[in-house]
């Protein structure tokens, strides 16, 4: 059997281990919370923007919820100003919501036309739309940090009517308190509010790490499967540090509050949606319920 042949044998060998996965997940609901070097590399970016395009026409109903951090620490520098952070959290003043808003903006219709392009249909929102993430001031260990918001409530339907209608809805993390005052959010939290609401049935965070693992300082003891309680333990005996512990923490609130099954994924391998969602062994780490 010639090369050219084997080839076509294995990209057929792929579509069929996918089949079952296609089957399992029709019609179901993934959150996708982009974020990390995967929104800066262009290359990478569109891969990403292809992995949601294909779930969307194999059935799924994907979501995105995408950060911007990077991009705003760029804009607020060029805006003469020094980005400062407390406890991982971005202290945003007035001036550096107003960047913010108009960065995550562009972004989000960034997206919508990478989506577009591709011969699917996306509409970007914000949390201020249809009154989708209502929020109240968050302090960082009791320090006020200004305009950032912790999600008080989650009105999903405007998310259920974009579905409904077949467009894939791309949601920048911008919501409003009860007196309508704006505030930037975290993507990690904006994301996982997002699927616990509407019960989604896979939540993946794509980040710059391999998935969650034993030793962070051992590439080898990346976890591929963990269950609720495994997680916490890891907590518990100090294996989870550094921005690793908030967005477990997410995982576990999810999967405790209905998502059926969570991902943490290396955004910086191309396709690596596909790679987790469509074959057997997966190539990050899935949080699951307990047996």
């Amino acid at each position: 059997m010639n090369n050219d042949m084997q080839k076509y044998l294995d990209k057929a060998e792929v579509l069929i281990e996918a089949l079952p996965y296609i089957q399992k997940f029709n019609r179901k609901i993934i959150v996708v919370k982009y974020g990390g070097s995967a929104m800066i590399d262009e290359m990478l970016q569109k891969r990403v923007i292809e992995d949601v395009a294909l779930l969307k026409l194999v059935g799924f109903k994907p979501i995105i919820v995408h950060g911007g951090g990077k991009e705003i620490s760029k804009w607020v520098e060029r805006s003469g100003m020094e980005p400062k952070f407390v406890k991982g959290l971005r202290v945003t003043d007035k001036n550096t919501m107003e960047i913010a808003e108009m960065v995550l903006n562009r972004v989000n219709k960034n997206l919508v036309r990478m989506v577009e392009e591709l011969g699917v249909r996306a509409i970007g929102i914000c949390g201020k739309d249809g009154g989708l993430l209502k929020v109240e001031k968050k302090y960082a260990d009791g320090t006020d940090i200004g305009y950032v918001g912790q999600i008080r409530e989650v009105n999903p339907q405007i998310i259920y009517d974009l579905l409904e209608k077949d467009f894939i809805p791309i949601i920048c993390p911008i919501g409003m308190d009860d007196e309508y005052e704006t505030y930037n959010i975290n993507a990690d939290d904006a994301a996982d509010a997002v699927a616990r609401t509407i019960g989604a049935e896979k939540l993946a965070f794509l980040t710059d790490i391999e998935g969650v693992y034993k030793n962070p300082n051992d590439p080898t003891t990346r976890i591929s499967r963990l269950t609720v309680q495994e997680a916490k333990d890891l907590i518990a005996e100090g294996y989870i540090g550094g921005g690793m512990l908030p967005k477990l923490q997410n995982c576990i609130e999810a999967i405790e509050s209905g998502v059926k099954r969570v991902h943490i994924l290396d955004g910086r391998i191309p396709h690596c949606l596909l790679l987790e969602i469509f074959t057997d062994r997966g190539i990050g780490t899935a949080i699951v319920k307990d047996e």
